[in-house]
């Protein structure tokens, strides 16, 4: 097993009662009877938390659990807020009132066990680009986990880390505010794009929240940098004054310099150091569109520098599916084919999806909980790229009326309707699709005006096909 750092933590806080919390939670409680690092224990909930089953298997481990309320009172050595908590807020204001130091969760596990840690950040890609780096360093035979933001707790794998085993985190912007120490030994930034601006108070700050995973490190390092985004290529360049090993990241061009990850020819090259490796041809992806060159590009830099092997990397790279909810093949019906991109939440997701297809071939699905987000950049490229959208759900209104406001501009666009909700969407989609159409989930919205999550969006829209599929079968079968 990996080392595990002896460092004494004495009376620490947690803040938030949900899987983060508790995982923090049970993990301290075991530091409490091995070595006694942890003196003591204490869970505050928040204001809407209530005892239950997960509060009182806590205490039964020892944990004091103070639910229902942010008043933070006691004197803690170490806080560690959970991810949904803004630093802006009163609840982390009180913790930090009474706390020596908080900080977040993937920061305690670093502390935790701090070698071999891999990290992919951005606002959109993070996913795949970290799914597919822990499949490339598996296709290699290292040992690798994909933690974070991901859906797996960085600290529920500190103790069980293999010898040598490589820990790949996705982190969110809230992950990365409560950094204070993370070092990764690679880190890659594919893009920002306004995002949670409502959480972190201003772009300014959410774009600095992104590049804290740089901020600690150092000599030997590797900072992987898309220079095809602005802010990012600002970030680059903030990364190389500091005299940061920087890889240049580029689906548009060529950088000159001695690390970079780039397009040539249709194929994927990744330079470190001055050598170059050619991967593979991007026709090779099972992932589609340019931005997922990207993010393939990205994960093979970060592969390479951890000691994968050039053609292990690239056999990974022919061998990766596409993650459920982003752009995922989910069946064909009357020569139309079925996309699932629930993943799609923000307007740059939809954009970048719409080009992974023909022009003029998709049919997309637009809606859901309306974030207020500016539509205009969603308009013209639904203009530009879409045949039909079916807009539906709390936001479906708002985004047609700016499909067609952009369409009475340019003079053509593609053709809009409306629904109310994501199964007479799904209904109205399939009318007007034609053969060789690609039906596309591509909401640029949240989920919670109807759905518990955009992972049960996703489900539910691939339901719909799979009945409209198992429909024609019978009907063929007739």
């Amino acid at each position: 097993m990996a080392s595990v750092n002896n460092e004494k933590l004495g009376r620490v806080l947690v803040l938030g009662m949900g899987k983060t919390g508790e995982g923090i939670c049970r993990y301290l409680a075991s530091l409490t009877v091995e070595g006694g690092r942890v003196s003591s224990v204490t869970l505050y909930g928040g204001a809407k938390s209530a005892e239950g089953d997960a509060s009182r298997a806590l205490e039964a481990l020892g944990v004091r659990c103070v639910l229902g309320t942010e008043d933070v009172r006691g004197d803690y050595d170490l806080a560690v807020a959970s991810p949904g908590i803004p630093e802006t807020s009163a609840f982390y204001a009180a913790a930090a009132a009474c706390s020596a130091e908080v900080i977040g969760e993937p920061e305690l596990a670093f502390r935790e066990s701090p070698e071999r840690w891999l990290a992919v950040t951005g606002t959109n890609g993070k996913t795949t680009t970290t799914s597919l780096t822990t499949h490339l360093l598996e296709a290699a035979g290292m040992a690798a986990e994909s933690v974070g933001n991901i859906g797996v707790l960085c600290i529920g794998k500190v103790g069980r880390r293999p010898e040598g085993g490589w820990l790949v985190a996705e982190l969110s912007s809230f992950q990365l505010a409560g950094t204070r120490r993370l070092r990764p030994r690679a880190a890659a930034l594919l893009n920002i794009t306004p995002d949670h601006i409502e959480w972190h108070g201003s772009m300014e700050a959410y774009a600095a929240a992104k590049e804290k995973v740089f901020a600690n490190m150092g000599a030997g390092d590797l900072a992987v940098v898309s220079v095809d985004d602005d802010r990012c290529r600002a970030a680059a360049a903030r990364c190389a004054a500091r005299g940061l090993r920087v890889c240049e990241l580029s689906v548009e061009g060529e950088p000159a310099g001695a690390d970079a990850a780039f397009v040539r020819g249709e194929r994927l090259v990744v330079r470190l150091a001055g050598a170059e490796t050619d991967l593979c041809a991007c026709s090779d992806l099972r992932i589609r569109g340019r931005h997922n060159w990207q993010n393939a590009l990205a994960a093979s830099a970060l592969a390479l520098f951890a000691g994968a092997g050039a053609d292990e990397v690239a056999r990974g790279l022919a061998s990766f599916d596409p993650i459920e909810h982003r752009i995922e093949p989910c069946g064909e019906a009357g020569g139309v084919r079925f996309v699932n991109d629930s993943k799609a939440t923000n307007t740059d997701s939809v954009e970048k999806a719409l080009t992974a297809f023909p022009p003029r071939s998709v049919v997309v699905l637009l809606g859901g909980h309306d974030k207020g987000t500016d539509l205009t950049s969603l308009a013209a490229a639904c203009c530009a790229e879409a045949r039909a959208a079916v807009c539906f759900g709390e936001a479906g209104e708002r985004i047609a009326r700016a499909l067609e406001d952009e369409a009475s501009r340019e003079g053509e666009g593609p053709r809009v309707l409306r629904a109310a909700h994501l199964r007479e969407a799904f209904g109205a989609a399939v009318a007007v699709a034609e053969p060789g159409d690609t039906v596309l989930l591509s909401p640029a919205c949240s989920s919670f005006d109807e759905f518990a999550n955009m992972g049960e969006r996703g489900r539910f829209f691939k339901g719909l096909v799979a009945e409209l599929c198992a429909a024609e079968a019978q009907k063929a079968g007739e």
